[in-house]
């Protein structure tokens, strides 16, 4: 990455000229015969005290704390440090010769483009983090390959194997997809276990990777039902974050019957979409528990 120190542009005006006479040896005239006089420049760290004459040489003294020359030089003055921009950190602290190099901090990248550090992508549900992000790299997304998910949004997580139902002595209720696991069941589970209370399981993805809007989603938080059948208005100066977190919460204590009724809510905000998505989703669930359990039934009989 580019060092990253603000200088303002005086500075580095000066550092460019700098840059220019960087020779060991610079040209001056004797205050006293007025002669010209080839006088020594100061070593980076330092700067020109007093300039030489046919008597003495040139008198360099070191730069004081928080100021620097990195080059050979014949200046009365060194150069002041450098500070870290918005979204850096110190790489290299300031030193009599060297300005101080910064870097963005954990969770930015510099973007050439901007000429900023700006803050690393991260990936949807359904994909999973190909490459981590560094000071100088964006984050790099795919798409959760066949037999593998992501369910969260995330800069760090990458796509996880589905769960395997036969490994732990279940069967397979609904397929994972990109975006959730493997939903897995058996037949006992039915006397305390509703298709809903299955559902429950991927609703914190699905709403993830649905990406709905803002208002959207403070409909749908404003809809959803009590105990008592009524709805529960929320406040509208939640974030996303907030949004989200408060559908969560919700689906804790949901009821099955609740769970139900969560297609409609969606169709009646205006997210028909999501509803038929998740209808199917619910439909798909309640068919395989029939066929499950009449296969498991049939087996037993006999």
């Amino acid at each position: 990455m580019r060092l990253a120190s603000l200088l303002p542009a005086v500075l580095l005006s000066l550092r460019a000229a700098l840059l220019a006479a960087s020779s060991r040896t610079f040209r001056s005239t004797d205050p006293i015969t007025g002669r010209p006089v080839e006088c020594d420049s100061c070593a980076p760290g330092t700067y020109l005290r007093s300039r030489c004459t046919s008597a003495q040489k040139s008198d360099c003294a070191p730069c004081p704390p928080g100021s620097f020359t990195e080059l050979w030089n014949y200046i009365g003055k060194c150069l002041r440090c450098g500070v870290c921009g918005q979204n850096q950190v110190v790489k290299t602290p300031c030193s009599a010769d060297t300005d101080c190099q910064c870097e963005c901090r954990p969770g930015y990248f510099f973007k050439e483009s901007y000429d900023m550090c700006v803050q690393h992508r991260v990936c949807p549900a359904g994909q999973g983090v190909l490459s981590t992000g560094t000071a100088d790299e964006d984050v790099v997304c795919h798409t959760c390959p066949n037999g593998t998910f992501s369910d969260s949004v995330s800069a760090h997580q990458n796509c996880t194997k589905h769960k395997s139902c036969r490994a732990a002595g279940l069967q397979l209720l609904l397929r994972g997809s990109a975006w959730h696991n493997n939903l897995c069941t058996n037949c006992e589970e039915l006397k305390s276990k509703d298709g809903a209370d299955y559902l429950k399981e991927i609703l914190p993805a699905f709403f993830v990777h649905q990406k709905l809007s803002m208002k959207r989603l403070r409909q749908i938080v404003n809809k959803l039902p009590s105990e008592d059948g009524k709805t529960q208005g929320r406040s509208s100066r939640l974030d996303l974050s907030d949004l989200h977190e408060a559908i969560n919460t919700w689906m804790v204590s949901a009821t099955a019957k609740q769970i139900r009724q969560l297609p409609q809510l969606l169709r009646k905000t205006g997210a028909s979409s999501a509803s038929e998505r998740l209808l199917n989703k619910l439909q798909r669930i309640d068919s395989s528990l029939t066929q499950l359990c009449v296969v498991d039934a049939a087996f037993i009989s006999e």
